[in-house]
């Protein structure tokens, strides 16, 4: 579950919580309240990740009632460092620190830090070049849909050439050829100015989901689960619309996208009443779109310049 604070008041992170839970751009009074928080049972730690999210580079805080906050943060493959603290309005100051410092590290000064054990290196082979080139393909298909975390994307390069009992990529070899290309995907997405295509298209997505259209980008594998699978989205909403992440594959080959839209009644009064909403926020939002008004044809959202950045 994705829970936006606002975009001009909020820090570039974001917040991962033991239950499961995950807050993009808070602002710094939200995070303070997050770390008071913690300490219950499934509730005891926040990882906290930058945006665009970069290896090894993360910070996070434990705690368990009773206890000391253990706060920690990572620089890098080989520097980890530790502190224990009692008060957790000065935990929030320090990640609010850390959240505002691209470089440096100025935030974490008059705390003493101990270096974190991270044990012995892994030793992990390089990939036969046919191997490494099929992942590679994969794995950069995915990184420019924009949607996929490093987490999520090494399963998928792990698992994408496993058959049978026969699996030629190791989990750890799946997450350095991630991280070597998600650094790639970070570095161009440095050159793109201003608001881009997907940013039209959240900003209408977010606009329907205000209004009473469940509205989910990248849903489901295919349009079939998707219609199958967006009734459990609802939270009394009067209609939906999605794209799946077939469609949006073809969006990164510039093909557009093809929205699926209709009302949870079933009928097509509310589905063409729908898709007109969602017309309307498309254009509203920047975005060129057709659609004939026939409640059975999707609506074609394109031209479309796919640039959407990477959070992780």
């Amino acid at each position: 579950m994705d829970i936006h604070g606002g975009i001009d008041a909020g820090l570039d992170i974001k917040v991962e919580t033991e239950n499961g839970r995950t807050y993009t751009r808070v602002s710094a009074v939200r995070l303070r309240e997050l770390v008071a928080r913690i300490g219950g049972a499934d509730d005891r730690f926040l990882v906290v990740q930058r945006i665009p999210d970069l290896p090894d580079v993360f910070a996070q805080v434990w705690h368990e009632e009773g206890g000391d906050y253990r706060l920690e943060h990572r620089l890098s493959e080989d520097r980890f460092y530790g502190t224990n603290l009692t008060d957790p309005v000065r935990v929030a100051e320090l990640l609010t620190g850390w959240a505002r410092q691209a470089a440096g590290a100025e935030w974490a000064a008059g705390v003493v830090w101990e270096p974190v054990d991270l044990g012995p290196r892994e030793d992990v082979p390089e990939l036969p070049d046919e191997v490494r080139e099929k992942v590679e393909e994969r794995v950069r298909t995915r990184l420019r849909c924009g949607y996929d975390s490093r987490k999520v994307l090494t399963e998928i390069a792990e698992e994408w050439l496993v058959d049978g009992d026969e699996r030629p990529v190791s989990r750890a070899q799946a997450a350095r050829v991630v991280d070597r290309l998600w650094l790639e995907q970070v570095a161009e997405q440095a050159g793109w100015e201003g608001v881009t295509d997907p940013d039209r298209l959240t900003r209408a997505f977010e606009a329907l989901d205000a209004s009473g259209i469940t509205a989910r980008e990248n849903f489901a594998c295919c349009r079939g689960c998707g219609l199958a699978e967006i009734g459990a989205e609802r939270e009394g909403a009067r209609g939906f619309v999605f794209f799946h992440q077939q469609v949006t594959e073809h969006a990164v080959e510039g093909y557009g996208l093809a929205l699926h839209y209709g009302g949870f009644d079933g009928s097509a009064g509310t589905t063409t009443a729908v898709g007109h909403e969602v017309l309307a926020a498309l254009r509203a939002a920047g975005l060129s779109a057709d659609w004939d008004g026939n409640p059975d044809k999707a609506i074609d959202v394109k031209p479309l310049t796919w640039h959407k950045r990477l959070v992780g």
